[in-house]
């Protein structure tokens, strides 16, 4: 394994635990914990971020050219994850399964329609 996926691999799976630590935090209201779970959901979106530029350094990648079409991937990849999570609240804190799994495969959708979108069709 080259050092600069291990230090990538590394450094996502501790913004990825902090974000969804975060999450739940701030989503369930018995733990109290509204304010410190806010902190913690935008430390791992900060690591998150930290992680991708340190990754495309080491692997002496040209910067991310900011234009229509990967605008266009981030709504994306935010609403599907978005969809997501507020289908696993209505099922998990709501209680209402049906609902819920229904917004839930919606943003499934949403996320497993980036691969032809960013990958193409061949």
């Amino acid at each position: 394994m080259k050092k600069s996926s291990y230090v990538a691999m590394l450094l996502g799976t501790v913004s990825g635990i902090l974000f969804a630590l975060g999450m739940c935090m701030t989503l369930l209201p018995e733990w109290n914990a509204f304010t410190e779970g806010i902190i913690f959901g935008v430390v791992g979106v900060v690591l998150g971020i930290v992680t991708l530029l340190v990754w495309r350094r080491m692997e002496n990648k040209a910067p991310i050219k900011v234009d229509k079409h990967t605008l266009l991937t981030v709504l994306l990849i935010v609403a599907g994850a978005l969809l997501l999570g507020v289908g696993m609240c209505f099922c998990l804190v709501w209680e209402n399964i049906v609902v819920g799994t229904l917004i839930g495969l919606v943003g499934i959708l949403a996320l497993l329609s980036l691969i032809p979108m960013i990958k193409g069709l061949r």
